[in-house]
């Protein structure tokens, strides 16, 4: 790569990460770490449901086997819990590459 094109992707990451901290940080009044708490609560509830609906359909399934209805309950609440984990992602990486504010 040569170096005129390695400035251009600077400037290119420099202008994307401007957009974003000027789009997202407005967004959200003064947002402290204790905050966050509600979120990560959730996607933790969400995983512990998922889980314990796996674990309750392997100890009640007949022959091995779950039911089309287990499947179905099984994948709203992977679904959920998969959700979750994906937007708590998004605002980990918007924290990270200091698009979004957070305080102590």
């Amino acid at each position: 790569m040569t170096t005129e094109n390695r400035r251009l992707l600077i400037a290119i990451d420099s202008e994307i990460r401007e957009i974003n901290r000027a789009t997202i940080n407005p967004v959200f009044k003064e947002l402290k770490l204790r905050d966050l708490t509600v979120v990560l609560e959730m996607v933790a509830k969400a995983r512990a449901l998922y889980l314990r609906l796996l674990y309750d359909i392997a100890h009640a399934a007949q022959n091995g086997q779950p039911s089309a209805a287990d499947i179905e309950q099984l994948t709203a609440a992977r679904h959920v819990y998969e959700e979750l984990v994906k937007g708590s992602q998004a605002l980990e990486t918007a924290i990270e590459r200091e698009y979004l504010d957070v305080t102590k």
